[in-house]
């Protein structure tokens, strides 16, 4: 019930029990409500992987992003934080997959995260490097920068889908508008308004289907096609081959991978009024380390938290871990079961990120509530503003300018968010504070 206390949005606290049947509805909706399929059909894409590969691809993250959310929720971070593939390797994993093939992908990919589990336990340094390099005014601008470095993706993804744009984006505004609709309902009224805010996204993904299906802009040829079960295999796309420099690339990856979903938590802890301890903070390495090197072993990519899932949080206002654990159950559900995962990729494109573009706006606002209490000075609002300028001007950077730097730039520069965290850290370090002013003693007696 502490969850109440400290933060009004919340309905249900992070340890309060909920029936299973709720559980997995709510759990439902934060599956259906991700876009877990998109960053793994990129990769599949850039490496050039046949259509059955592809498919195979998809299903092992969704595997991978089940037992990850299983173990950060139930053994790790302890928080509602659903895990899904990372957009930060992206370019790493298509360049090393690319010259060095698919063993080398996966090699790479099991020494970073086990250092990302060590970092946590046992060396327990992960916590010590946080409490002293992100302090609130850093946690609360990277909330910031993840919500804004998203929602271009959304954007983006409603332009640049299947189909005309003109449907797509009143498909978007269908799936938006009733998502904003709900919440209203949920805080002006009781009884069936709570029933409108904890079932919203479903309804928004419900409505922005059926008007996407009078479009003709739902296809399910795919589902027909794919098989109803499928046993996951160690190393399906081979053995791993352990290449030197793909994992002195991977772990500086998984280091960025690591700012960025810290920050996730930070907008957990901020959204759930949960606090984030010491001991807290190294389980959620070692579980993240945990959950990716798992992952890898099966085919899937790196893991991080998805800040989409801590904004249905607040939306919702049911921070249940239940509820998180059963999208896990789901999510490795449709790992073993390739028709079921085939449903969730015909959600219509539209649908998805006009329901993102709604969630980006609630993880900024809570971004703004850790910093609402910080002293606005001229040191401050270089630390907080020059890694916003700096995350917009990374999401607008030409591709041709990414491509002609090197590599190892090129891994930063695609994520918005990583440049902007990294800003924020950096400059909290070096900018020196600025000292209090103190009122002479007898200024304050006249006082």
């Amino acid at each position: 019930m502490e969850q109440k206390k400290k933060n009004t949005n919340i309905i249900v606290g992070v340890d309060e029990k909920i029936s299973w049947s709720k559980a997995l509805l709510l759990g439902m909706q934060h599956v259906l409500a991700m876009d877990l399929y998109i960053a793994p059909i990129i990769i599949a894409g850039l490496l050039a992987l046949d259509t059955m590969n592809t498919t195979f691809f998809i299903q092992m993250c969704f595997l991978a992003a089940g037992l990850a959310t299983l173990i950060q929720t139930i053994g790790g971070l302890r928080l509602p934080v659903v895990q899904g593939p990372s957009y930060v390797p992206i370019g790493a994993l298509a360049a090393i997959g690319g010259k060095l093939g698919m063993g080398a992908v996966f090699g790479s990919l099991i020494p970073g995260a086990i250092l990302i589990a060590l970092l946590g336990y046992p060396l327990k340094w992960f916590a010590k490097a946080v409490k002293k390099i992100i302090p609130p005014l850093v946690g609360g601008t990277v909330i910031v920068i993840v919500g804004i470095s998203l929602m271009p993706n959304a954007f983006n993804s409603i332009y640049n889908a299947p189909g005309n744009v003109g449907h797509n984006v009143l498909i978007a505004f269908v799936s938006a508008a009733v998502l904003i609709i709900c919440i209203l309902l949920g805080r002006k009224a009781k009884g069936f308004g709570t029933f409108f805010r904890l079932v919203s996204v479903i309804l928004a993904i419900v409505a922005g289907t059926i008007t996407a299906t009078l479009f003709g802009s739902v296809d399910f040829s795919s589902v027909k096609e794919a098989s109803w079960f499928s046993l996951p295999s160690f190393f399906p796309f081979g053995k791993p081959v352990f290449d030197l420099q793909a994992i002195l690339t991977m772990v500086f990856i998984y280091l960025v991978i690591l700012v960025e979903t810290t920050g996730t938590w930070f907008v957990v802890s901020t959204v759930t009024g949960s606090e984030l301890d010491e001991k807290r903070l190294n389980r959620a390495s070692f579980g993240e380390g945990l959950g990716c090197f798992v992952g890898s072993l099966f085919g899937g990519t790196p893991m991080t938290g998805y800040s989409s899932n801590a904004g249905i949080i607040a939306i919702t206002g049911v921070a249940s871990r239940m509820a998180i654990i059963s999208a896990g159950i789901i999510l490795v559900i449709l790992g073993l079961i390739p028709k079921l995962s085939a449903v969730i990729t015909c959600i219509p494109e539209p649908v998805i990120n006009g329901i993102f573009g709604v969630v980006c706006v609630a993880i900024v606002m809570n971004g703004f509530k850790v910093i609402q209490h910080v002293v606005i000075n001229d040191r401050n609002m270089m630390v907080i503003g020059v890694p916003i300028l700096l995350t917009v001007g990374t999401i607008v950077l030409p591709k041709e300018i990414l491509y002609s730097v090197p590599d190892f730039a090129n891994y930063i520069l695609s994520s918005g968010t990583a440049v902007g965290a990294l800003a924020t850290v950096v400059l909290n370090l070096i900018i020196p504070k600025e000292r209090e002013k103190v009122l002479p003693a007898d200024t304050e007696t006249a006082a």
